[in-house]
């Protein structure tokens, strides 16, 4: 890299294009990895965090990078894809520095971090020199400062607190908000528990519940026990009770059996019935809140159902038509109407003249096997589910299939990927 000084402030590197010499492009910076402070000696970044294709999370030491400025950043090409893990006294500086407590040695007052100001060292290294730092206490006698204003510090001018004390999140979330939930987890599972909390005490309870969902079910589980019962319920309650009964599945059954008490009945009722089917059959996989619409509802109605945002694709794809009661378990089910045949027909048109009813619903008692190949066969979406009094129980998507055809550590796994030129060229 060059040796004229440069300095950069971290924030404003956040989602960066990351590219190979050749112009192509690796992926977006995401954090930046530096080694803890010694005795007179400011931390050290030793690298950056980079989100690949695939929204995988990997690691490009300083040394690979060739350029790095406010607009763009050019690395060797030559990096390593297997995923980041953080180390040893490694630090995130948007996972775990933002957002934490100083003291200032001038006055002896307290201050929070919101951006940090790496210098570019003339043998190449770049050290963390700079903290841009808010108030949060009394006015400064040496600056006049009043609360809550800002300022640029040297990393010397201020003690950070110890790691184990409590620690804000409200600038990580902020940066992270655009994120998707699978993204957002890929995130957290770079932190340490204490981090994921502080975290997840900042978010809404429907984008925790959302970002949960796409944890291994091991983090879901340490994740949730943390939050108190209360806050638990309120996350599980924003959950598809699929997922919430899978979480719940997972929790020893006097834990499970409390936080069902604290959730709305009318949230639980659907949580509960879930439970009672055994793990591997149709009904333990299923979701239990299609769209359900009778057989007089029109196609401008069915459309009108299917355009909502709390739709996953799988299940807007197709409408179950029963008799009422709407609300699984239902009356009698008649069969489906797919969403290319709600395209092709009048808004007035009923639906009943549009059913499908040579698609035959799988059994809620069914093995995950048969279901597979029922939707294997059939390239189907969704598959309705039904009980042995012929009503509609609930619908297998093709997303929970994956789900549970999938290794159980495949949000985790690691394919051991060789070092690799970006653009497809292999080192």
């Amino acid at each position: 890299m060059s040796t004229q000084p440069t300095r950069i402030f971290v924030a404003r590197l956040l989602g960066l294009d990351v590219f190979d010499p050749m112009g192509d492009r690796l992926g977006k910076l995401r954090d930046v990895v530096v080694l803890g402070r010694r005795q007179n000696t400011a931390p050290h970044a030793v690298g950056i965090v980079v989100e690949v294709p695939g929204k995988k999370r990997v690691f490009v030491p300083m040394t690979r990078l060739t350029s790095m400025d406010q607009s763009q950043i050019i690395c060797t090409g030559l990096v390593n894809l297997r995923r980041f893990e953080q180390r040893g006294a490694e630090q995130l500086v948007v996972g775990g520095i933002f957002d934490r407590k100083v003291t200032l040695v001038d006055d002896g007052t307290v201050a929070v971090i919101e951006d940090i100001a790496m210098d570019q060292q003339r043998n190449g290294d770049w050290l963390i020199t700079k903290l841009f730092v808010r108030r949060g206490s009394s006015t400064s006698r040496l600056r006049g400062l009043r609360r809550g204003h800002t300022m640029l510090i040297d990393w010397s001018e201020a003690h950070t607190e110890s790691a184990a004390e409590p620690q804000s999140a409200t600038h990580f979330v902020a940066t992270h908000e655009d994120l998707k939930p699978a993204d957002f987890a890929d995130a957290l599972q770079e932190m340490s528990d204490k981090r994921r909390v502080e975290v997840a005490s900042e978010l809404q309870d429907e984008r925790l519940a959302d970002i949960m969902s796409e944890l291994p079910e091991d983090d879901q589980v340490t994740l949730l026990t943390a939050l108190d019962n209360e806050r638990a319920a309120d996350v599980l309650e924003e959950m598809d009770p699929d997922d919430a009964a899978d979480l719940l599945a997972d929790l020893p059954q006097a834990k499970a059996e409390e936080l069902l008490l604290l959730m709305e009945p009318e949230e639980a009722k659907d949580v509960r019935r879930l439970l009672q089917y055994e793990e591997g059959t149709a009904g333990a996989l299923m979701t239990p809140v299609p769209v359900i619409l009778p057989p007089e509802a029109t196609v401008a109605e069915a459309l009108a159902h299917v355009r909502s945002e709390d739709l996953s694709p799988s299940l807007a794809s197709t409408i179950f038509i029963c008799r009422p009661p709407m609300e699984t378990p239902t009356g009698r089910f008649l069969g489906v109407v797919h969403i290319q045949q709600l395209l092709r027909s009048a808004p007035p048109e009923q639906l009943g003249t549009l059913v499908d009813k040579n698609l035959e619903p799988a059994s809620d008692q069914d093995d995950i096997s048969t279901v597979s190949h029922i939707m294997a066969s059939y390239n189907l979406n969704s598959l309705p589910v039904v009980n042995k009094e012929g009503r509609l129980v609930g619908a297998v998507t093709v997303d929970d299939l994956l789900d549970h055809l999938l290794p159980e550590d495949w949000r985790t796994h690691d394919d051991g990927a060789p070092f690799r030129k970006l653009g497809g060229r292999i080192g």
